[in-house]
C-alpha cells in the first residue's frame, strides 16, 4: 500500500491545530499498561517507534503526531504487527502535550525523544517551532526522576535553542551517555546521515 500523502509543514498555531486532545489512556492504548512510558514528540509517520518497538518490548511508545493522516496510518501498521507496547497520537505537542500525558501514572514516563523537529528559519514563524519553555516544564513535571530527554536536529541554530531551554532549567543535567541511547535510526537521521551532513545531538536527565 503507498504511503499516505501529507503537507510536509503545517502550522500548528492554526484554528484546526489548537484543538485539545482527548488525554492518553494507557489502559486503552497499550496491552501491559504497567510498563514505562517512552515518547517520540513530533514523530512523523513513526517508523522509528515502528522498529523500536519490535526490538525492545521493555517500554511502551507513544508517538506524538501533528498530522493526523500519520497518526491514523501509524496505527494501522502497529495493529498490523501486533505490536501491543505501540500507540500514536494525534496531538499539536507544543501546545497540548501536558494536557495529553495529564493521566499518565507519576514516575512512569522515562524516556522523551525530540528528533528534527520542523526549524521554521523565518523570524516570523519562529514562534511555530515546537519546542517551547511550556513543553520544557510538561517534560520536568512528568519525566521520573532519572529520565531521559533526547534532542536531535540537523540545523544548528534550532539545536542550540532547544538545548538552552533544557540548560535554562534546573530539574535537567546535560549528559554525555557512553552509549547512543537506542540502536534503531529515524528515517530522517539516516537521510542526513547518508548526504554526508552533521548531526546535532545532546541528552539530558531529569534530577
Amino acid at each position: 500500500m503507498a504511503r499516505v500523502r501529507v503537507h510536509q509543514h503545517v502550522n500548528p498555531l492554526s484554528p484546526f491545530y489548537r484543538q485539545a486532545p482527548n488525554p492518553l489512556d494507557i489502559h486503552e492504548a497499550f496491552g501491559d499498561p504497567s510498563l514505562p512510558l517512552f515518547v517520540d514528540i513530533g514523530c512523523a509517520r513513526g517508523r522509528f517507534l515502528l522498529k523500536l518497538a519490535d526490538e525492545d518490548r521493555s517500554f511502551n511508545y507513544l508517538g506524538v503526531e501533528i498530522r493526523e493522516p500519520l497518526v491514523v496510518e501509524a496505527n494501522r501498521l502497529a495493529a498490523e504487527a501486533g505490536l501491543a507496547n505501540l500507540h500514536y497520537s494525534f496531538c499539536n505537542a507544543m501546545l497540548w502535550l501536558d494536557r495529553l500525558l495529564e493521566n499518565v501514572p507519576e514516575g512512569m514516563l522515562a524516556v522523551a525523544v525530540i528528533q528534527f523537529p520542523d526549524p521554521w528559519f523565518k523570524k516570523k514563524h519562529e514562534k511555530r517551532r515546537m519546542v517551547n519553555p511550556q513543553m520544557v516544564e510538561t517534560l520536568a513535571r512528568h519525566l521520573r526522576a532519572g529520565g531521559l530527554v533526547v534532542v536531535r536536529s540537523d540545523v544548528d541554530f534550532l539545536f542550540d535553542e532547544m538545548a538552552e531551554m533544557f540548560r535554562s532549567d534546573e530539574r535537567f543535567t546535560e549528559r554525555e551517555l557512553a552509549a547512543v541511547p537506542f540502536s534503531v535510526k529515524s528515517e530522517r537521521e539516516k537521510a542526513v546521515e547518508d548526504k554526508g551532513l552533521p548531526i546535532y545531538r545532546t541528552n539530558f536527565v531529569r534530577n
